[in-house]
C-alpha cells in the first residue's frame, strides 16, 4: 500500500476526467483506485475506453489503463473502493446530478465536484481556496441537514470566473471596496469539452455566445464572496457585475479584459501590483501541494498575458495579470488569463482536496 488516500474520479472517461487521471498520476497525498462512467462504458478497461479519446498528448498513467470503469450511477460500486470522489459526471440534468452527488455523500464518500448542479445549493459551499477557505465549514451544517456522518458535497466555481477573480479578491481584502466590475471573458474551445465546438464554427471565427455563461459569470462571484451565516452562506451583495462572454480559436485558457469601480478609497495602479505581487492565500500559507506558489502573477510587457505563453505558470494554476491601467469610465482596467482545464477545473478541484483535507474533512 502506498498510504496516500484512495481516490475515484466519476465522469472518468471525459475530458475534465482524464485531466483529473493526468494531474494526480504521482500526487504525494491521493491515488486514483476507482473510475466510474456511463453504463456503456461500464465493465471495460480504462484503456479501453478512452483508446480513440485520450486528449492529452501523453500516455495514460501507469496503473490506470488496466482499472475497470464502473457504472457511475451505482454509487454502492464505490464503496470499499475509494475514500472519497472527485465528480465530473455529465448527466441529462443537473437535478440528476444533484441526486447522484447526494446519494454518494448519503454513502458517506465525500464529493468534490466540478459540476454545476450545486453551486446554489446553500449548504454546499463553492471554493477558489485563496478567498473562500472558511466556507467549508458549511459542512457541519450541511451533513447535519442530511443526516450525513462522513460525506459532504462541495463545488468548484465556473472555469472563467478563476482568470480574475482571485486578483480582485486581493484588492477586496486590502480594504478597497469594488463596486462595479466589467469583465469580457475569450474563453478557450477546451471549455466546451470534447468533442466541443465544431471546428467550421470557430476557425476564422468568434463565438459570442456560451450559453448560460454570463448568468454565472454575474452571479457566482457573489456566493464566493458571501459569508457564512447561520449554517448557510449568503451572498455578498456586491460588486455589480456585467459580462459578456465569448469563445475564441484558442485551444487552453481563458482570458479576460475586466475594468473595475472603487468606493471613496482609489488604489494607485503601483498599489494594485504590489498588492497583487504580495498576496498570499490559505493555500500558500500550508504550501498545499498543488498550489501556485505565487497566486498572481503580474506581467509588465504592453501585450502580456496571452493564453500560449503565460497559461500553463506554476503547473498552470498561477493567475496572470497584465495591462493594468487607468479606466476612462470606471478607475482600473486590466487582462486576467488562467489555464481552464487546470486551474479552472481538475486542478482547481484537486487544489480544493487538499483544502478538505488540510482542514480535517477528509480524515
Amino acid at each position: 500500500m502506498s498510504g496516500k488516500i484512495p481516490v475515484g474520479i466519476l465522469g472518468a472517461t471525459g475530458a475534465v476526467g482524464q485531466n483529473y487521471i493526468y494531474l494526480l498520476q504521482n500526487h504525494p497525498w491521493f491515488e486514483v483506485t476507482y473510475v466510474a462512467a456511463s453504463p456503456r462504458s461500464a465493465g471495460k478497461k480504462y484503456s479501453e475506453c478512452v483508446a480513440s479519446k485520450w486528449l492529452l498528448g501523453a500516455n495514460i498513467p501507469e496503473g490506470i489503463g488496466d482499472l475497470v470503469v464502473q457504472d457511475a450511477n451505482i454509487p454502492q460500486n464505490a464503496v470499499g473502493k475509494c475514500r472519497f470522489v472527485f465528480s465530473a459526471l455529465e448527466l441529462d440534468s443537473k437535478d440528476e446530478i444533484k441526486a447522484l452527488e447526494n446519494a454518494y455523500a448519503g454513502l458517506g464518500i465525500p464529493v468534490v465536484s466540478n459540476a454545476s448542479a450545486h453551486r446554489w445549493t446553500d449548504n454546499v459551499p463553492m471554493i477558489i481556496p485563496e478567498i473562500n477557505a472558511n466556507h467549508v465549514d458549511v459542512i457541519k451544517s450541511q451533513r447535519a441537514a442530511h443526516g450525513w456522518d462522513k460525506g459532504f458535497v462541495a463545488v468548484k466555481p465556473n472555469c472563467s470566473i478563476q482568470s480574475y477573480m482571485i486578483p480582485v479578491y486581493a484588492l477586496i481584502k486590502a480594504g478597497y471596496e469594488v463596486k462595479r466590475m466589467f469583465v469580457s471573458t475569450m474563453q478557450a474551445v477546451s471549455g466546451a469539452g470534447y468533442p466541443g465546438v465544431p471546428s467550421l464554427d470557430m476557425i476564422d471565427n468568434i463565438v459570442p455566445y456560451i450559453g448560460g455563461e454570463e448568468e454565472k459569470t454575474e452571479k457566482e462571484p457573489l456566493k464566493i464572496f458571501g459569508t457564512l451565516e447561520g449554517g448557510k452562506i449568503v451572498n455578498a451583495s456586491g460588486p455589480l457585475i456585467a459580462a459578456h462572454c465569448n469563445r475564441v480559436p484558442v485551444i487552453n485558457g481563458h482570458t479576460a479584459c475586466v475594468s473595475l469601480e472603487f468606493g471613496d478609497k482609489k488604489p494607485s495602479l503601483e498599489e494594485v501590483k504590489k498588492i497583487w505581487a504580495e498576496f498570499r492565500g490559505y493555500p500558500q500559507e500550508q504550501n498545499l501541494p498543488f498550489a501556485p506558489v505565487q497566486p498572481i502573477i503580474y506581467r509588465e510587457e504592453p501585450n502580456r498575458p496571452q493564453p500560449r505563453r503565460d497559461r500553463d505558470e506554476d503547473k498552470g494554476m498561477a493567475v496572470s495579470v497584465g495591462r493594468l491601467r487607468e479606466c476612462p469610465m470606471f478607475d482600473i482596467r486590466f487582462v486576467g488569463l488562467s489555464h481552464n482545464t487546470v486551474r479552472g477545473a481538475a486542478g482547481g478541484g484537486i487544489l480544493n482536496a487538499e483544502l478538505l483535507k488540510a482542514k480535517g474533512y477528509l480524515a
